[in-house]
């Protein structure tokens, strides 16, 4: 099957000046990536940058972050919990910003690097805490020999169900914060996770990519602070591949998969590769990004890494599965919604929600849609 539909109006990157449009226009919506800092620091420098390479663009974000940081240090001395958390909380969504999309620049390394500070003092003051979790890890060719999470646990909540939840290329598990407060207000404990090939993942992403999720998944059975028989996966973007995979994998061993806005198939074919170099909903890099995330060092090898993946090739889609619930936006230009309408030609019936706009559906009911659904099978 050719994928017919293009991938949005650009054809290479970015000006400086069409960034700083789609950046204000992201802003005023409160969307990814845009969605976490303060508007009137994040809109003065958006203003104030001066190029989208690297260096330029992680400086004007780390002081930014910077100035946050000193005011929750500031706050933290004088004893304001609330008021430090909150500083935290902003000098990490400006040191994100600052990697975004990925450390490809050791500027970017650095924004990063501030970011996991940031944050993890940020998850300490938290309510509930967020609590930084290291597992042990070995496998083939793994980069590290431990998986990195953060748990979350609903304050006086006894064996709480679970969800464990990842992002895509960009979102990583610092970026699940405001999914895992919907989920822990309703009593439900979070494991946030980075997706594979991203963040302080172990791996690089590949065909069996979902080995790096298995050891979490069976510390979750085995932690008597958590209901290990009731355990749901969430994929956000590219992630939602692997909680597809997941489901297919493990249809008896988890009550429930979603997969928001991940690819199957026909994402992974050289066509749609071709397409969605430039889509009109990234801000910039994303082949870069992507690329990161298969260790791929020139373009065929990303083409052919993105084929590995494709789930319908490793003849999984006809195999029971987990209940799965499907979320994107209808005109999605990073991920074919052909991919969905190929998950229902296959095995075990499926849930679809598709929003109106671009990738993952972003609006005011997207996230409840999600939660609702995941509570109800986690009864």
């Amino acid at each position: 099957m050719t994928i017919m539909a293009t991938a949005g109006e650009l054809t290479g990157p970015r000006s400086l000046d069409n960034a700083r449009a789609w950046m204000r226009d992201r802003l005023s919506k409160r969307i990814h990536p845009l969605g976490l800092t303060e508007p009137e620091a994040t809109l003065e420098t958006i203003e104030a940058l001066q190029g989208l390479d690297g260096a330029n663009w992680a400086s004007a974000w780390i002081g930014t972050g910077n100035r946050f940081m000193a005011l929750a240090e500031e706050r933290s001395r004088a004893g304001d919990r609330a008021g430090a958390r909150e500083a935290y909380y902003q000098a990490y969504g400006f040191y994100f910003l600052g990697r975004f999309p990925c450390p490809n620049h050791e500027a970017k390394a650095e924004s990063y690097r501030l970011e996991l500070q940031a944050y993890e003092r940020f998850g300490a003051l938290a309510d509930p805490p967020i609590v930084p979790v290291s597992l042990p890890f070995d496998a083939p060719g793994a980069l590290t020999s431990e998986i990195r999470c953060y748990l979350r646990i609903p304050t006086g909540a006894e064996q709480p169900p679970v969800v464990i939840m990842w992002g895509g290329v960009d979102a990583w598990k610092e970026e699940m914060t405001e999914l895992s407060n919907a989920f822990v207000a309703a009593g439900i404990a979070t494991i946030a996770m980075d997706n594979v090939g991203t963040g302080q993942s172990p791996i690089k992403a590949r065909r069996n990519g979902e080995i790096q999720f298995l050891p979490v998944i069976q510390w979750v059975r085995e932690n008597h602070q958590l209901d290990g028989r009731r355990i749901a996966l969430i994929g956000r973007s590219f992630g939602g591949h692997w909680a597809t995979k997941l489901a297919h994998m493990m249809a008896d061993d988890i009550r429930c998969a979603v997969n928001w806005g991940g690819g199957i198939h026909y994402m992974f074919q050289p066509d749609w590769v071709e397409q969605s170099r430039y889509p009109d909903s990234y801000l910039m890099e994303l082949v870069e990004t992507r690329s990161r995330m298969l260790g791929a060092t020139n373009d065929a090898e990303y083409v052919a890494g993105f084929r590995e993946l494709s789930l319908l090739d490793q003849g999984l889609l006809s195999d029971p599965c987990a209940p799965l619930l499907l979320v994107n936006g209808k005109e999605d230009k990073q991920c074919p919604i052909a991919d969905i309408h190929l998950l229902l030609e296959h095995g075990s019936p499926k849930s679809v929600r598709l929003f109106p706009g671009g990738h993952m559906g972003f609006g005011p009911h997207t996230v409840p849609t999600l939660l609702s659904w995941v509570v109800e099978q986690l009864r």
